[in-house]
């Protein structure tokens, strides 16, 4: 691994929960209220739990086990698990997870895609043997 994709883990892991929180909150402010927030790197996994404008419940989401990859023509962006505490919401996940989405290739960021995919690329597979 590169020395800025270490870097660029390190300022994630480092990054305060509550300073994203607030960035989002002033982002989606008038859509949505970001409540809880969590992203494990190492582990690839998310947790967001945010109220929509004018509910009164949250809804919680969790990512598990994404990740950014080159197939030789174009990267692709991946998740492998996600579920939320809402049904209709699960509906939508289990739409999208499991699918290679392409992100359109963009040659002034090439290298900024290729920097990104280090720093999400999958996990590797553990092979269990089997007596």
């Amino acid at each position: 691994m590169s020395l800025k994709s270490n870097l660029i883990k390190l300022v994630i892991k480092l990054t305060p929960n509550v300073l994203i929180i607030w960035v989002s909150n002033i982002v989606l402010k008038g859509i949505a209220e970001l409540t809880q927030f969590n992203f494990d790197i190492d582990e690839r996994k998310v947790y967001v739990q945010i109220r929509l404008y004018g509910e009164a419940d949250t809804i919680e989401v969790t990512l598990d086990d994404f990740a950014v990859f080159n197939d030789g023509d174009s990267y692709r962006f991946i998740i492998h698990h996600a579920n939320s505490d809402r049904p209709w919401l699960n509906n939508i996940l289990s739409r999208i997870i499991g699918k290679a989405w392409k992100i359109p290739a963009l040659p002034a960021f090439a290298a900024q895609l290729e920097l990104v995919a280090e720093v999400f690329k999958a996990k590797p597979v553990v092979l269990e043997q089997i007596d």
